[in-house]
């Protein structure tokens, strides 16, 4: 005789699942880069002549600075495993549930271009007015020492950004919130506006900057269930950011 171990989860208890994916993940982000902001705002100078930054050393010792930055990539993972986790009690495989199998490999890499470009070049664009406006602070997207492992750290980091925010901000939360019988346009203006939360850090043209971005993103899940391509274009964007800022001349970027 085989027992019965399972039964259908609560509204109450998908919630507080929620919440406390959120608490350990980018909500506990949001919360800090709310305190952030707060802190430069009412800190001498103003906002535009203080520095956001992205990828910093962690020791001065090399090869202990390498293991600091790969055991941080490794660790801010754990909770797209803890959402993938939760996902496979639902009916399914919560790989399909996110979009994030091998079914349409061509075509969530032709996505997550096309996507890139959609979000990027306008995104140059919003910075250049936020940087002339003086509401963002400038921002230092890779500081890194010049080392041999830099990069391949930098092409990590990009990855790892996107996995974490994409699954769980986008896949994990509006999956959940949808369950949760929420409507439409309140579940993409809950994922948006998260995303931009967690960059308010950077000021308030990273907010809008990146709500708009989340709201695209939530549009898109939506109607294709697939994170993959948004995986792929977050990456692309970031390796653009990462990468392009530790090689190329600063005084391109004076302008961030």
């Amino acid at each position: 005789m085989t027992v019965e171990l399972t039964r259908p989860v609560s509204r109450r208890t998908l919630g507080t699942e929620t919440l406390l994916v959120l608490g350990l993940s980018l909500g506990q982000s949001a919360v800090y880069a709310t305190v952030s902001i707060i802190a430069k705002l009412t800190a001498e100078g103003p906002l535009s002549k203080q520095t956001a930054s992205l990828n910093t050393s962690q020791s001065a010792r090399p090869y202990l600075d390498l293991t600091y930055q790969l055991l941080g990539i490794c660790f801010a993972l754990l909770p797209v495993l803890l959402a993938v986790h939760l996902l496979a009690r639902d009916p399914g495989d919560p790989a399909r549930t996110l979009g994030v199998d091998r079914r349409r490999p061509g075509s969530d890499l032709a996505r997550g271009a096309g996507l890139a470009a959609l979000i990027g070049l306008p995104g140059l664009a919003l910075f250049w007015a936020a940087a002339q406006l003086g509401v963002n602070a400038t921002l230092v997207p890779a500081a890194l020492p010049d080392l041999w492992w830099a990069v391949p750290v930098l092409l990590l980091a990009a990855v790892q950004n996107a996995v974490l925010e994409e699954v769980i901000v986008v896949g994990y939360l509006v999956t959940r919130l949808r369950q949760l019988q929420w409507r439409l346009a309140a579940v993409i203006a809950a994922s948006a506006l998260l995303r931009g939360s967690y960059h308010l850090y950077q000021g308030f043209g990273a907010f809008v900057g990146n709500a708009v971005m989340g709201v695209i993103f939530s549009l898109f899940y939506l109607r294709t269930r697939r994170v993959a391509p948004l995986i792929v274009a977050h990456t692309l964007l970031d390796v653009v950011a990462f990468v392009g800022y530790s090689l190329l001349p600063k005084e391109w970027f004076s302008w961030l």
